[in-house]
């Protein structure tokens, strides 16, 4: 698991089609961290097993699958893209974000950007399986990142992006027509979920 607070920003280096899906291949850009083979790294949200043990500087590998690729924006990136990075949570971790798991519910699309009054507000379309956990002031991850939802309408959600967000993710640079990985809130959809169950052997609809 992660806590959606991104650690570094690296590059795609490659990415070629396999035939169990595709090699993708990202330059770490002097990130301190140094991964060992089968580890967990959250690439904009997606969690992805590194293949091999990258000496310094050399390029972390990931096998991506199919249903990866058509459930996430990851088969879609370029070569030089930034992306966000982040390494998986252990005990001692600090939970300055809110529970990831790395498993992609849906992409959105930005819809507009707005900087009016010296807030910067993203408004992101959403599909049904992310927006039926999406509350204002609750959690959703969006490429990886934790946010806190400022504001949901019928098919979408705004947060509102702080200057440290900027800063270190590669959320600036996300504009109208942009698609992004997005994670709802894994209690919610437990929470969600339980209640369905429950609802259905009462025989009531939901």
């Amino acid at each position: 698991m992660f806590t959606g607070i991104v650690e570094h920003q690296g590059r795609v280096a490659a990415l070629r089609p396999e035939p169990w899906g595709a090699r993708l291949e990202i330059d770490p850009c002097g990130w301190h961290h140094a991964p060992g083979d089968g580890d967990s790294i959250a690439v904009n949200g997606c969690c992805l097993t590194v293949v091999g043990r990258p000496a310094p500087g050399q390029a972390f590998r990931f096998d991506v699958v199919p249903q990866t690729l058509g459930l996430t924006t990851i088969g879609a990136l370029s070569v030089g893209e930034a992306v966000n990075l982040e390494h998986a949570a252990t005990a001692a971790t600090l939970l300055g974000g809110h529970i990831v798991q790395g498993h992609v519910d849906g992409v959105g699309t930005v819809e507009r950007v707005s900087r009016e009054g010296g807030e910067w507000r993203t408004r992101i379309a959403a599909p049904p399986s992310v927006m039926e956990h999406a509350v204002e002031r609750g959690s959703v991850a969006v490429d990886g990142v934790s946010l806190t939802i400022a504001a949901a309408g019928d098919g979408w959600f705004e947060v509102a992006l702080i200057p440290a967000t900027l800063a270190k993710t590669t959320l600036r640079d996300r504009a109208a027509g942009h698609r992004v990985n997005l994670e709802a809130d894994v209690l919610a959809k437990m929470v969600g979920e339980r209640v369905k169950r429950a609802l259905a052997a009462a025989g009531a609809r939901p």
